[in-house]
């Protein structure tokens, strides 16, 4: 099975190196910039001529913001505007442009109706303070050395490595490994290269591949298993908070940059921006491991796995919940699921937005009006069923699994995903014989509004 894959080292650098990947990232900010001047001036021009009553076939002649377009217009005129540009590599202006254009055809998607998602606004000026240097490299040696401790790329020369990248390796030396770019980025106080390969992994199995799973994310518990299961949430931003209050306390009372003033920044303020930025990347990383053992753990174990489609964006706008469900990283959790799956060969299935999974009784398939998120314990009263609210939201999206395993009408099962929980005109029916709960009684919304699908594998 072949792959994209990526492979993260960080860097021990010298002051001269840094400041080489610094001058490349700037190199790399400039043509995004230059770039993004021109297309702006033009699209600015055009709408000032049609504000004046100007035909369309007399307008300014548009321009293209392709990468290719870019790139002619960037060779034609970089002896004007760069006469630096020969002093490094020419991977480092294809970064700009290549930006460039991805967020251009990201706006003009999103005005037109053809990106989904929240709107994508005008790209603006990436400021030398504000965005993160980053350069990629697409050609030339790019290669790790032998002794695995170093790397070499483009017009940098060899860089050593902080760590070893003996796994990276051995995929080159086997042939089972392609690099195909080479990205430097500079995350808190320390430079950092990835590299994007095309790896064969071999097919793999789950260990147990016949299990179901169904995993309830939360803020008290981060994951809650059918099994019963509780995943704990290490909160590692709270966790930090104490420490990142003191360190903002003492960061502004320090002489900050003033862009209206041109006043340049003390060099204790950049000190103390610099161990606020650490403490945020340690917070980062603290979380990303947990989330990749959890998802590798799962991915290993279990032949499909269930979650929710949860509308992270919406549960933000809860000021009261906001930093912690931020903290948990719900989106990271779908996202490492969805491709480790197919590398463990599991399966992962997304249950639909409006599938009441916490309303719905585990044991009866009786559906709740209404359950305050304040009630951590679910009481079914037509069965007595008496259960943790996660553990049964879990089990009902392991059901759920079962239950839309077939084809044909057993999709149309008990469990609709309506936008609205049923509240009247509610019909008793059986279930399908064949199903995971065949014999047991529950109730559909009336015919018309229920989902066809209440659950889709995951794309």
């Amino acid at each position: 099975m072949s792959v994209v894959q990526a492979y993260r080292f960080a860097l021990d650098l010298s002051p001269a190196q840094q400041r080489a990947l610094a001058a490349h990232a700037g190199a790399a900010r400039m043509a995004y910039n230059w770039g993004l001047e021109r297309v702006k001036a033009v699209l600015d021009q055009r709408a000032a001529e049609r504000s004046y009553g100007v035909c369309e076939e007399e307008l300014t002649p548009a321009i293209g913001w392709s990468l290719p377009a870019l790139r002619r217009s960037w060779n034609a005129a970089k002896d004007e505007v760069a006469p630096w540009w020969r002093d490094y590599s020419k991977e480092a202006y294809n970064t700009g442009l290549d930006a460039l254009a991805r967020a251009l055809t990201n706006w003009a998607a999103s005005r037109s109706g053809k990106r989904c998602g929240r709107r994508v606004g005008f790209p603006r000026f990436k400021s030398r303070r504000r965005s993160t240097p980053s350069v990629r490299f697409t050609t030339g040696a790019i290669r790790v050395e032998p002794d695995r401790q170093h790397v070499v790329l483009p017009r940098l020369g060899r860089l050593k490595l902080h760590e070893s990248a003996r796994k990276l390796a051995r995929r080159l030396e086997a042939g089972t490994a392609r690099i195909l770019s080479a990205t430097v980025r500079r995350d808190g106080h320390r430079w950092y290269v990835s590299f994007t390969c095309e790896v064969e992994r071999a097919q793999r199995t789950p260990a147990r591949p016949c299990a179901t799973v169904g995993v309830d994310l939360g803020v008290r518990h981060l994951a809650v298993l059918s099994t019963g299961e509780p995943v704990p949430n290490p909160r590692q931003l709270e966790a930090a908070l104490r420490k990142l209050r003191r360190i903002s306390r003492g960061l502004s009372r320090k002489v900050a940059p003033d862009r209206r003033t041109r006043r340049d920044a003390s060099k204790r303020w950049e000190r103390v921006r610099g161990q606020l930025s650490r403490v945020h990347l340690r917070v980062a990383n603290l979380r990303c491991d947990g989330l990749h053992k959890l998802t590798t753990r799962l991915a290993a174990t279990y032949g499909t796995i269930v979650i929710e489609d949860l509308n992270v964006a919406g549960m933000l706008r809860n000021r009261r919940l906001a930093r912690r469900i931020a903290d948990a990283g719900f989106a990271e959790i779908r996202r490492h699921l969805a491709y480790k799956t197919q590398w463990y060969g599991s399966r992962l299935m997304v249950a639909d937005r409006w599938y009441p999974s916490s309303k719905t009784c585990s044991g009866c398939g009786a559906v709740r009006t209404k359950l305050a998120l304040s009630e951590r314990t679910f009481t079914c009263t037509p069965c007595g069923l008496v259960l943790d609210r996660d553990v049964n939201a879990a089990r009902n999206l392991a059901a759920l699994a079962a239950t839309v395993a077939g084809s044909g009408p057993e999709t149309l099962n008990g469990r609709g995903a309506d936008r609205k929980t049923p509240l009247a005109g509610l019909v008793a029916v059986k279930r399908l014989p064949g199903t995971a709960t065949a014999g047991k009684t529950g109730t559909v919304p009336p015919q018309g509004r229920t989902s066809d699908h209440a659950l889709t594998p995951a794309s």
